[in-house]
């Protein structure tokens, strides 16, 4: 589905992440992909992760510092001419945050949450798009707190919501060079990430039992969904919140 084409995924952390579920689904079709990694400290996870991996790219890329940004996009373009798609999976929000109420949320967190898990996909598709000359998809990954209240995601659940506000005026001023922007608002998975929020078990035993499907969804298949996004089966959607949740956003009460 994918051959021929490239792409770099932002995120991979570890092997649950749905950063690396998305970047197995993305090359078990055929493309070639890259990887990004914060700082020194996580390479060596990525790096295991992706020893096997055929003619790929590991660059250090944390996304606050507009140096490595730039940087990671030039050497890119050095290795592989074409971009094709991205894979945003960052989100970040200083433990303190996400607990408690979202009352007592600090300037400093508020700040940080909304920089790192929604600014930076505005900041990652302005240094993409030279590189998509043929056209392009970009993706990312949010949750059903940007729409509701979900205890203990407090100021995630904020910076979410500007992610999706993102997605759509990113579809809008990226259509006209047929780059199309998406995102997935994936049900709860006990990822590493997703532990910083308290009472998480509570939430994936809640979501399982009023899903339709009556369970969570897996990381695999949210990776799939990516993957769809990333192909030219999804060629005319753009500025889309996709749920992937077992129906859960379906439900009322």
């Amino acid at each position: 589905m994918l051959q021929n084409k490239n792409g770099i995924v932002f995120g991979v952390a570890n092997k649950r992440s749905i950063a690396w579920a998305s970047a197995q689904a993305l090359l078990d079709a055929g493309a070639t992909v890259a990887f990004t990694y914060q700082n020194e400290r996580l390479r060596e996870n990525v790096e295991g992760l992706t020893a096997g991996v055929e003619n790929t790219l590991l660059v250090q890329c944390d996304v606050v510092k507009p140096d490595e940004v730039t940087e990671a996009f030039a050497r890119f373009k050095v290795q592989y001419g074409r971009l094709d798609f991205l894979v945003h999976s960052l989100a970040f929000a200083p433990r303190e945050a996400l607990e408690g109420e979202y009352v007592n949320t600090s300037r400093e967190a508020f700040l940080t949450a909304l920089d790192i898990s929604a600014y930076s996909l505005a900041e990652l598709a302005r240094a993409a798009a030279p590189l998509m000359t043929e056209g392009g998809s970009i993706v990312s990954m949010t949750y059903y707190g940007a729409e509701k209240v979900v205890p203990n995601y407090n100021v995630m659940g904020v910076a979410k919501a500007a992610l999706e506000a993102s997605t759509r005026y990113l579809a809008a001023d990226l259509g006209k060079h047929n780059i199309r922007v998406n995102a997935i608002s994936a049900g709860p998975i006990n990822t590493l990430a997703a532990r910083g929020v308290g009472n998480l078990s509570s939430m994936l035993k809640h979501h399982a039992d009023r899903a339709p499907l009556r369970r969570n969804v897996e990381a695999r298949e949210v990776g799939n969904v990516a993957l769809f996004l990333c192909g030219p089966l999804s060629s005319a959607i753009t500025g889309e919140v996709l749920h992937v949740d077992c129906g859960y956003n379906i439900m009322a009460f």
